[in-house]
């Protein structure tokens, strides 16, 4: 996994862009009272699923973010495996999304903030598809400044 530092710029601004879309999805899921994450999935320069975190309007603890995209992108393709499609996710996966993602044979995952806690690195990487690419660190700064406020606002 390539994990980029504050001072380093991201692998392209193609992935920076890409990453907005997930940040302005994160955002509309901060104003409905959910765990702010985002996420799109892209295929040949394209967006082709969309999703934000939908537990608890969906009372459904699997509603996560990259489970909604998953799921989208399957219908838009056809099928269930993502070959050839990157996963842009504002927080790093979970270990049921990063799970999940080994079985779409995703190309790449682009994240933005890391999850210390419950983030799939902190129990076993081998999680993730072999062929996958993994790239942390995009927008990481705005990604984890908007999860923290809403932590901060729940505690309050």
């Amino acid at each position: 996994m390539r994990y980029f530092s504050e001072k380093e710029e991201p692998a392209t601004s193609t992935d920076e862009l890409f990453m907005r879309e997930a940040l302005r999805l994160a955002k509309i899921a901060y104003q409905e009272d959910e765990i702010p994450i985002g996420a799109v999935i892209v295929a040949n320069q394209q967006i082709i699923a969309k999703g934000y975190n939908l537990t608890e309007r969906l009372n459904d603890v699997t509603a996560h973010a990259e489970m909604q995209a998953f799921t989208s992108a399957a219908n838009h393709l056809g099928g269930k495996y993502l070959k050839g499609c990157t996963l842009y996710v504002t927080v790093e996966p979970c270990v049921m999304c990063a799970g999940a993602s080994y079985w779409t044979q995703l190309e790449r995952i682009v994240f933005g903030a890391k999850d210390d806690k419950r983030g799939y690195s902190a129990l076993n990487e081998k999680i993730i598809h072999p062929k996958t690419e993994v790239v942390g660190g995009v927008l990481e700064t705005e990604c984890a400044t908007l999860i923290k406020s809403f932590f901060r606002n729940k505690r309050r």
